[in-house]
């Protein structure tokens, strides 16, 4: 009987331990570390959206669930959001040379200014879709790397 009871106990703190922790996990904030890197000069700023979903991705900004510019000091250059919930992100950036806060294009739509997305997948006719950029947030710190194209 004591044993029983032993066993039971301890198979109730696993099963509350467990739950816990599961509880834990997806309510943290975590951080989110970006390296921009292929900046082809210091000049300007380098813009990042991150989106939670594909609704606005990639290039409606205000969509964004969270944004900032960032003035280029180092290259590679580190950007850093703090404060999101687990989840899948994806993340749009450009290297707003002239400071005006748009990706330029030329008349064709084609990007005058560097600009990359999380996963860093291959560009062909135009920009990726969400699930193409999507990464998971699932710890408390994590660190993309995200490589700029030039046309």
């Amino acid at each position: 009987m004591v044993r029983k009871l032993r066993v039971g106990m301890l198979l109730l703190a696993v099963v509350g331990n467990l739950a816990w922790s599961l509880s834990a996990k997806a309510n943290f904030n975590g951080k989110l570390t970006l390296e921009i890197d292929g900046l082809k000069n210091k000049e300007g700023q380098v813009c990042v959206s991150i989106f939670a979903s594909s609704e606005g991705f990639p290039s409606d900004r205000d969509r964004g669930f969270q944004k900032q510019c960032t003035k280029i000091t180092d290259t590679p250059l580190p950007i850093t959001f703090e404060n999101l919930k687990a989840g899948s992100y994806a993340v749009a950036v450009f290297h707003d040379q002239n400071n005006d806060r748009i990706l330029n294009s030329n008349v064709f739509g084609i990007p005058k200014e560097g600009f990359g997305f999380s996963r860093n997948p291959e560009i062909r006719t135009g920009a990726p879709k969400f699930s193409e950029a999507a990464f998971l947030v699932a710890g408390p710190n994590t660190n993309i790397q995200i490589q700029l194209k030039y046309f």
